[in-house]
């Protein structure tokens, strides 16, 4: 799968020990940056990383700040993104499985490299579940994007 990775100054050794455990498993992995710890601003390493994948240059994307929050608000205003956040191996799988998330966003302060790399992997290995249900509820999200959507009283 081709990847791109990317994150603000608190994640470099992360990213560095996702990009070889990634590569290892034989993902072709573009490094999108920071690679050093003075302060940059996660949106824009969000934004990078997100259109790389809505321009087809890659199929999915890893991003990483200090919890993965800030990173993952930036990347969901990007129009046609849907990034989960998550915590463990379950919510790496279930943003595949139930959300699609082509995005992923991961806290460099709250994981160690260990969970990390099996959140990543569990995301990447999920099957996606093509129940009507989560189909439905992906259609939803989309529909959110449009602004009469998001500020109707009733869902559109």
């Amino acid at each position: 799968m081709k990847l791109v990775i990317a994150g603000d100054h608190a994640s470099p050794a992360l990213k560095r020990a996702l990009v070889h455990h990634l590569r290892g498993r034989g993902h072709q992995v573009e490094d999108l940056g920071t690679d050093g710890e003075s302060s940059v601003d996660y949106p824009d390493y969000a934004a990078l990383a997100c259109r790389a994948v809505l321009d087809g240059q890659a199929e999915r994307a890893v991003l990483i700040c200090g919890t993965g929050i800030g990173i993952g608000i930036a990347a969901n205003k990007i129009p046609g993104i849907r990034c989960g956040i998550a915590h463990s191996v379950d919510t790496g799988r279930l943003a595949w499985e139930h959300n699609r998330a082509q995005v992923l966003a991961i806290g460099a302060r709250v994981l160690d490299s260990r969970t990390a790399t099996a959140v990543v992997d569990a995301w990447l290995d999920a099957k996606a579940d093509e129940g009507p249900r989560h189909q439905n509820r992906i259609a939803k999200i989309a529909a959110l994007e449009n602004p009469a959507c998001s500020t109707a009283s009733k869902p559109c």
